[in-house]
């Protein structure tokens, strides 16, 4: 008797132990953490492929020794680990940086913070899909999908060497050879319509495939073909989005110039279509003038481009 009442107890207060830790499990966790693990784990990149960009821009930097102290560098963890090409990568959050992990949520849950550190980077290391987990122990893991496979990357590569080869006149300035480029796709490409209004997909639009083979393309699809040209020139350039539409920017000269081929590329009312140069090579307040509904983009986030005061 006296052991089954010695059984029932142990049973009992086995119970209660664990109905405490299942009810308190987060603060379990957070104490876990705060007491015997620093999370103080020192992570770097190392695994980049050639399409990394081994320069920063005012919004975004490249950042070496990951572990992130505020939410700028949390920013610039995000840049990094999109720019290097890597698929997917884990880092800590320090026990000293009190509110990592909910900056991190709140990047995580942010589309377009996240499309605006994404056009930073070059069109095949850019993300098509992001996702981002973590736990209450600090580790935060990214996972990366893009839009660029290696076939596509590898005949895509071919035939922008091809075209550069044969177009590009050293004999000119930058300025005339974006020229040449942007005349070039414009005269080669149709608006694809259909995706756009219908969404009927016939065509890889949206990537520089489209353009490039196919002859059609969204604004992504000029966009990202332009910017493949740029690169060749070694032009510090990149991708700029409104909630409605993206185009290039390039830095010439130390300034910085606005490329929108898609506006460049109009269908006349009578279904022909020419080639403009009334977006090309322009400034922001030029940009503003001539277009604001589509081109209103947020310039803290492009911070190369806003507007003096």
């Amino acid at each position: 008797m006296k052991k089954v009442a010695k059984l029932l107890i142990t049973l009992s207060l086995f119970l209660i132990l664990t109905g405490v830790v299942l009810i308190k499990r987060e603060s379990i966790t957070t104490l876990l953490n705060t007491y015997f693990s620093s999370n103080t784990t020192k992570v770097s990149i190392t695994n980049i492929n050639e399409y990394y960009r081994d320069y920063d821009f005012l919004y975004v930097q490249n950042i070496y020794d990951i572990v992130p102290s505020n939410f700028q560098d949390l920013l610039n963890v995000y840049y990094t680990v999109i720019n290097s090409g890597e698929e997917e990568y884990t880092f800590y959050c320090p026990k000293e940086y009190e509110d990592c992990l909910s900056d991190v949520e709140n990047i995580a849950n942010d589309q377009s913070l996240l499309s605006s550190i994404n056009n930073y980077v070059h069109p095949y290391n850019a993300f098509s899909h992001i996702e981002t987990e973590f736990d209450n122990l600090g580790k935060v893991t990214i996972s990366i999908t893009r839009p660029y496979n290696e076939d596509d990357i590898e005949r895509i590569n071919k035939k922008v060497d091809e075209l550069y080869n044969k177009l590009y006149n050293d004999k000119l300035s930058d300025k005339e050879n974006i020229k040449i480029f942007h005349d070039y796709i414009i005269e080669h490409t149709k608006y694809d319509s259909d995706r756009s209004d219908n969404n009927i997909i016939n065509y890889k639009s949206d990537i520089a495939y489209g353009p490039l083979f196919e002859g059609y393309a969204l604004c992504g699809g000029y966009t990202d073909l332009m910017q493949l040209f740029l690169e060749k020139m070694k032009l510090k350039n990149y991708r700029v989005s409104s909630y409605m539409h993206v185009w290039n920017v390039v830095e010439i000269d130390d300034k910085w110039y606005h490329i929108d081929l898609t506006w460049d590329d109009p269908v006349m009312s009578d279904g022909s279509e020419r080639v403009n140069h009334e977006y090309m090579l322009i400034d922001t307040k030029k940009l503003l003038e001539l277009e604001k509904s589509e081109h209103n983009f947020n310039q803290n986030m492009y911070l190369e481009l806003k507007e003096a005061n």
